[in-house]
């Protein structure tokens, strides 16, 4: 097993040829095509998510806005993305609340409205279906609606599914699927200035490798055994590595620390009850600033040599890909777990 020694490159910048550079207004030009990208879930699955719409927006002529009004972390209405992120557009979606000439129809006049509502109204028996998506959103295969508004909102991201549209598109021609993604992650989800001042912390005079370890422990829980076993094999090649442990548990955090010498974490409100922290609500203090620390972790995660995780959580794939990490540096503790399989291959081309 090898170990890296050199430092890290920093997270690339936003290419020079952004076909997507800064705006200066609020409002969308006259006659542009606009695709509203809304979110539902947690920070790994709307990141990845929005990164399907992003490259839809692109396949279709579209302007891409997104949308994260929802409630997470912030009070519904407060679009939670531009405080996290830098945002390359720059247009504010409440500019489109009103609109009547939109793709789906069912949003029409309601683009206040986030998908959890629309199918509680619409669809109140399919909030778990893996095809639900598809009757809030304009096609992912088919021919690009005519309305000069459009909506695409998924749980996960669907670029398996956009393969063929893919392959015909010379930007993206002969590109694989994550590096596509990885590109758009550094254009769209470029960190705040605290967010990247804290990850440079983070890491300021620290030795390498650095091992990354993720644990979802809430709502989804991770093994803590694989995850104590896969550490004891690196630690045994690389007895010097640091640990830097992102976790949204108070019992995790304790079961690592207790048993490893060396690891590192960011100061951040964890959860005791398995209820996950960004649905907790009033339970925060101060609800914008964990959302900061969440993605300081990912970041973090991002800036590690070796990543422990279970690829069934997206926010650890995501860090995998902002960070570069070689599937060869990645343990997945739940490689050979069918049912995760089996499910991730499934929600991947509904």
């Amino acid at each position: 097993m090898s170990t890296v020694s050199e430092a890290r490159a920093p997270l690339r910048p936003t290419p020079a040829n952004d076909p997507f550079p800064p705006a200066t207004k609020a409002a969308p030009p006259a006659g542009s095509r606009t695709l509203l990208i809304k979110a539902k879930g947690g920070l790994g699955n709307r990141m990845l998510a929005a990164v399907t719409g992003v490259i839809l927006a692109q396949l279709s002529g579209r302007t891409p806005v997104i949308d994260w009004r929802d409630g997470l972390y912030v009070p519904e209405g407060t679009n939670l993305y531009p405080l996290l992120f830098r945002d390359p557009i720059g247009i504010d979606p409440a500019h489109f609340d009103d609109s009547t000439a939109v793709a789906p129809s069912l949003w029409a006049g309601r683009l206040t409205e986030q998908p959890v509502t629309i199918i509680a109204r619409h669809f109140p028996d399919k909030h778990s279906s893996p095809f639900i998506y598809r009757r809030l959103s304009v096609p992912l295969t088919a021919a690009d609606p005519a309305a000069p508004v459009g909506v695409f909102w998924s749980y996960l991201p669907k670029l398996a599914r956009l393969r063929g549209r893919l392959r015909a598109d010379r930007r993206f021609d002969g590109r694989s699927l994550d590096a596509i993604t990885q590109d758009m992650l550094y254009r769209f989800f470029t960190p705040n200035d605290r967010v990247r001042q804290a990850v440079s912390h983070l890491f300021a005079g620290r030795r390498r490798p650095v091992i990354g370890v993720h644990i979802r422990f809430t709502d989804r829980k991770v093994p803590l055994a694989k995850i104590e076993r896969a550490l004891i094999r690196l630690r045994a090649h690389s007895p010097a590595s640091d640990i830097f442990l992102a976790t949204d548990s108070v019992e995790a955090q304790r079961y690592i620390t207790s048993r490893f010498k060396r690891v590192f974490t960011i100061d951040k409100q964890l959860v005791e009850d398995g209820r996950a922290l960004h649905y907790a609500g009033t339970q925060m203090s101060d609800p914008l600033r964990e959302a900061e620390n969440a993605v300081i972790d990912m970041f973090a995660l991002a800036g590690c040599d070796w990543l422990i995780h279970s690829r069934h959580s997206t926010f650890s794939v995501a860090a995998s890909l902002i960070g570069g990490i070689s599937p060869k540096r990645q343990i997945d503790v739940d490689r050979f777990n069918a049912k995760v399989i089996v499910k991730r291959w499934f929600q991947s081309f509904a």
